[in-house]
Formats: structure tokens, C-alpha cells, sequence
């Protein structure tokens, strides 16, 4: 699905947030990204869904690189990939069903647009994808009334709605209680295995990322320093990851 070839990414204050990075991620693939604050996650999350363009290297999706994209061809490849971002990205004053059915503004003329917020269209659409995510009562509430956790399914409804081939997740979970993370955790993933879509998620949640995470990379300092399956992941290795001890070997690379 994914293949990045020493991947950079270098902001103009001269903060390299990504640093010579190779990866590939299967179709269907379930990752976690772990690892410090600051570390390039988000960044790493960017790129992957192409709102940053790298500085060096090569970043190919499918059988297409596209480093180099630009226009209506870029605005194609974005629709197949979802994001689920730590702030939701809702628009509060809007009902649910607006928010949801947001990712189809580009398919309608101005007009279909327009006349949307008023009479929804797609509503069944929307509906089926609150069901999905166990909130479909809130179809036509004011999204500013919801929990967060319930704000938080509703992004996730939108990605749903989007039908994409890649769910990105960017701290899904950091906002809300441990226990709810690890429902919106389990949505995520069983979304995911029932719709054979890749799911990359950053998580600060180390205990959730190795339970329900096939493949785990740790990221340090903008760089990978481990790719592993999430059994091989020790608690030594964890200590390198986050405390910065020395591990031998530490950089492993995912079979």
C-alpha cells in the first residue's frame, strides 16, 4: 500500500521532523507508531496522507509516486485516504450528519452543496455509518453537545462515509479516558479487519498499540529505531525508545 524510501521531511526553521526513512506497509496491514512526544509521528501521519510534501526521498502509494502530485490527480489519491486526527476536525456548530457527510462536498455541484444543509443528502449513508460506530441517535444533534468520545466516533463515522483504502490515525485516543480509548481503539481496528482497509495509528498508548497492533515501529528523534511485531517488543526496548538507554541490537526491521 505504502513504500517510503529515505523519506525526509525538513520545516523551513530547519526542524528535521522526519529523517531518512524506509518503510512499506502491506494492504490490510494493522501498524502502531509509538514514541515520544516530538518524536515525528504526526509528521509522519502528514506526509502519509499527502498534506505535507517530503524534502528528500521517495514516497509511493499503490503503483503510483506521489511525491510529485499536484491538482486534480492529488485530490483523487486523498480520497482514498482517511484521517482521523486528535481534534476532530468537526465543525461544532453543524449537526452530526453535515459532519459526517462533509467528505462528499467534492463529489456535489455548489448548489447540491448548499441545499445539503439544509434537506441532507446521503442521509442513510451517514446513518449507517453513526450505527457503525454505535451513535446513531445522534444523527441530527448539534455536535458541539456531544463528549468527546462520542466527537470522536463521529470523525470516525466521516471516515467511514469516505469508504477509503487507508486509515491513518493520529492520537485517536489521547483526549478521552483509558477505558474509552480502548473502545475507540477496538472500533478502529474492527472497522478496519471488516473492511480489509490498512490502518496506521500513532498512539501514546504503549499497553494499547501492543495488544491490538500486529506491527509496532517505535519512532525517536524524527528517525525509526525499531519495526517489530509487537510480541518482540520488550520492555528493554521500550526503555531505549523512551528513555533513550542503549539497546543491542535496538533497530530491527519488520519481516
Amino acid at each position: 500500500m505504502y513504500r517510503l524510501e529515505h523519506l525526509s521531511k525538513v520545516f523551513p526553521d530547519g526542524t528535521v521532523a522526519v529523517d531518512d526513512i524506509t518503510l512499506c506497509f502491506k494492504p490490510g496491514e494493522r501498524v502502531a507508531v509509538i514514541g515520544p512526544s516530538g518524536a515525528g509521528k504526526t509528521t509522519l501521519v502528514r506526509l502519509l496522507n499527502a498534506t505535507l510534501r517530503p524534502t528528500a526521498g521517495r514516497l509511493q502509494f499503490g503503483d503510483e509516486d506521489i511525491t510529485g502530485l499536484s491538482g486534480r490527480r492529488l485530490r483523487q489519491l486523498r480520497r482514498r485516504i482517511g484521517t482521523v486526527y486528535q481534534q476532530h476536525n468537526l465543525v461544532p456548530q453543524l449537526r452530526v450528519v453535515h459532519n459526517v457527510l462533509v467528505v462528499r462536498l467534492g463529489r456535489w455541484s455548489l448548489a447540491k452543496a448548499l441545499w445539503s444543509l439544509i434537506s441532507p443528502r446521503d442521509r442513510d449513508v451517514a446513518l449507517a455509518a453513526l450505527e457503525q460506530v454505535g451513535i446513531a441517535e445522534k444523527l441530527y444533534a448539534r455536535t458541539a453537545h456531544l463528549s468527546g468520545g462520542q466527537q470522536q466516533r463521529v470523525a470516525i463515522a466521516r471516515v467511514l462515509v469516505q469508504d477509503p483504502d487507508v486509515i491513518l490515525a493520529d492520537e485517536p485516543v489521547s483526549s478521552v479516558d483509558p477505558t474509552l480509548g480502548r473502545t475507540i481503539v477496538q472500533l478502529l481496528v474492527h472497522l478496519a479487519k471488516a473492511g480489509h482497509k490498512t490502518l496506521v495509528a500513532n498512539l501514546h498508548a504503549v499497553a494499547l498499540a501492543l495488544e491490538y497492533f500486529p506491527r509496532v515501529i517505535g519512532f525517536r528523534g524524527s528517525r525509526v529505531m525499531f519495526d517489530l511485531p509487537s510480541e518482540a517488543v520488550t520492555e528493554q526496548i521500550l526503555a531505549g525508545l523512551y528513555a533513550g538507554v542503549e539497546t543491542n541490537p535496538f533497530v530491527a526491521e519488520y519481516p
